[in-house]
């Protein structure tokens, strides 16, 4: 028998508007499955400066290292899909010892390219966003890194609001949890700016895990976390072998204004955060000369205000960017100097499980030369949760 229960663990999985509210269970003898999501279309209305985006998820949400630069303007472009949409299964499982174990898988279709187009069927396969385990303390499996705090991603319409400065990652991870502190080993992975510039190198060659410890704290005020990273950057190929260190911190939050309104804040920095922050706007690393890893430095921050109008009206403003610190006789003129974004939306809660809004979006990314290129986008979502 199917029964309706409210959905408070789901902020694990989503986030912001976009978190689904509701969810079905049934058991099976020891075990509760529970499943829901949503399904939603996004509309989006995009105008480049400098070129035209190519086909891929900067047209299907905002990607600030994809925004063109130096080129000559073209028309704007229109896009529609429904790839957002997703859909999770839950378990819960008592076991002989009295103990419980919790299950949770997830899928979207947001960031499966090169499968799929939109000439005939628009399918796409769908990608794992969560698979994990919660036993005690222990959390085991793929999930958002710890390094990230869900609380202070704005209420928007895109994928993420605020990506410039936003700490945005998931991956397989070991997490331990006592009381409002956290430590986890987390899946490593370095990308790498060639000497002088050039397609990005992405080595998976890190002989140990990245490490991340967290505070969370959480009243009636809103919530504050607190954390630190350090990781190992390594690349071992075409003759070269080298690691180095790179470390980040991040202060992030929520103030509750009202019982309507909140601000959301996040600021974070460090060497070789690049993969964490921006969707990976800047790398890790760059190499020099001989071959050897030099850190990258990046800098990123985003505050975000919500206003609730009436009952079913809302809107939120969004303001994000990013500061990479890159050495020029290493990476070169072409390479990403800072990005930055305005947003603000309406959102119309026509239902508890059906919103509507619009959103508008001004970006900028600016190049180490010192040419830019800006971003105008409009974006119409409507959004069913079930």
């Amino acid at each position: 028998m199917l029964t309706k229960k409210p959905l408070a663990s789901l902020v694990a999985l989503s986030f912001g508007a976009l978190s689904s509210q509701a969810f079905a269970a049934v058991t099976f003898g020891d075990t509760e499955l529970t499943y829901g999501g949503y399904i939603k279309l996004d509309t989006m209305w995009t105008d480049t400066s400098d070129g035209q985006m190519a086909t891929g998820v900067g047209r299907d949400f905002y990607v600030p290292g994809v925004i063109p630069v130096g080129g000559e303007g073209e028309s704007a472009t229109f896009d529609a899909h429904a790839r957002q949409s997703r859909f999770f299964l839950k378990t819960a499982t008592t076991l002989d010892n009295g103990k419980k174990i919790n299950g949770t898988l997830e899928f979207d279709m947001m960031s499966t390219y090169p499968i799929g187009d939109e000439r005939i069927s628009n399918g796409y396969a769908p990608e794992l966003r969560h698979a994990f385990l919660t036993y005690d303390n222990w959390l085991m499996g793929q999930t958002w890194s710890t390094f990230m705090d869900l609380a202070s991603l704005p209420d928007s319409l895109d994928f993420i609001g605020n990506t410039d400065g936003a700490i945005f990652a998931r991956q397989a991870q070991v997490r331990y949890t006592s009381g409002g502190w956290q430590v986890a080993l987390e899946n490593p992975e370095t990308t790498v700016t060639p000497n002088t510039g050039g397609a990005r190198i992405v080595t998976d060659d890190n002989s140990v895990p990245d490490v991340v410890v967290k505070y969370n704290h959480a009243d009636s005020w809103g919530s504050l976390a607190v954390a630190v990273m350090a990781r190992q950057l390594a690349i071992e190929s075409g003759g070269m072998d080298d690691n180095t260190n790179g470390y980040a911190v991040s202060l992030s939050g929520k103030y509750n204004v009202s019982a309507t309104d909140d601000i959301r804040f996040t600021v974070n920095s460090g060497e070789g955060l690049g993969r964490y922050i921006g969707l990976n706007t800047s790398n890790d690393a760059v190499l020099d000369a001989a071959g050897k890893l030099d850190a990258i430095k990046v800098t990123g921050y985003a505050l975000a205000y919500k206003h609730a109008w009436a009952d079913k009206w809302r809107s939120s403003l969004i303001y994000s960017a990013q500061h990479i610190d890159n050495d020029a006789q290493l990476t070169g003129l072409a390479v990403t100097d800072n990005t930055s974004s305005y947003a603000v939306n309406l959102i119309y809660q026509a239902a508890s499980k059906l919103m509507f809004g619009v959103e508008l979006r001004h970006a900028t990314r600016e190049i180490l030369s010192g040419d830019e290129g800006d971003l105008n986008r409009v974006q119409f979502s409507a959004k069913y949760d079930f």
